[in-house]
């Protein structure tokens, strides 16, 4: 792993030389956000459309070098879609079918399937997207995307003081254990409620004294916006090469439909 990833608070990004590392950040974010938009466009019930897009997935994190090992953990964020998957098939109405002896709706079993799949293939060109684009190139593609100046502070300042407020709360989970606390049933909550409400209020002042420190340097509402070098057309072409083949195996699904 990378240093930038530990220096980040990111523990998705890895710093390798790869072709997809060095693309700029808001290029690769278009070139997310179209692939994504192929994908949700797709009808669920094209499933070999759904397979080339899991394959072209395939070869982009093959030559970003990325394993099947390391993307596959970080599905589990997802696992609300997969539940909402899983019942969908016994709470829509429509034709009914049985499956192993248990009766499911057709329209509900086929959705699923479809959200399933959509969410996957989506969650997948995020997890490489983060694996190859750190915390900050990320907040700065978003700026050289034109995301409005007060979310790409939020974003910025979060990424900043994420790991000043991860340590407090190592801390004092270690103060906690150091005098034999270890949170077993309910009475235990006001002692957790106590160091929640201590850190936010140490999270606020240290946030007011941030605030007061920028003001002091000529802070007038808005960060320094680094201009960017134009991007040369091989990059954008090497970048949207992705969602090109994506929308082409949709159009050729279509054909073949």
């Amino acid at each position: 792993m990378g240093g930038a990833g530990h220096a980040h608070g990111h523990p998705v990004y890895r710093e390798r030389p790869t072709p997809i590392h060095v693309i700029p950040a808001h290029v690769k974010l278009v070139a997310v956000v179209s692939f994504v938009f192929v994908v949700v466009a797709t009808p669920g019930t094209w499933y070999p459309a759904f397979a080339a897009y899991l394959l072209i997935l395939g070869v982009v994190a093959s030559i970003a070098r990325l394993s099947i090992g390391f993307v596959l953990p970080r599905l589990a964020v997802e696992i609300p879609f997969v539940i909402f998957a899983l019942l969908l098939p016994f709470v829509a109405e429509g034709r009914q079918i049985e499956i192993l002896g248990i009766s499911v709706s057709e329209p509900g079993l086929l959705a699923g399937m479809a959200l399933l799949m959509k969410a996957t293939l989506s969650v997948i060109a995020s997890i490489v997207l983060a694996a190859t684009t750190s915390p900050r190139e990320l907040v700065r593609g978003l700026e050289q995307l034109r995301l409005p100046q007060i979310l790409v502070q939020i974003l910025t300042f979060m990424l900043r003081y994420l790991d000043v407020v991860s340590g407090d709360v190592r801390r004092m989970r270690i103060a906690r254990e150091s005098r034999a606390f270890t949170a077993r049933h309910l009475g235990h909550l006001r002692v957790l409620g106590h160091a929640a409400g201590s850190l936010f209020i140490r999270s606020y002042e240290r946030g007011e004294r941030v605030h007061l420190a920028m003001l002091s340097r000529g802070y007038t509402g808005r960060l320094p916006v680094i201009e960017e070098p134009p991007v040369p057309p091989r990059i954008w072409l090497r970048a949207m090469a992705v969602p090109a083949a994506a929308l082409a195996v949709l159009l050729s699904a279509w054909a073949l439909s």
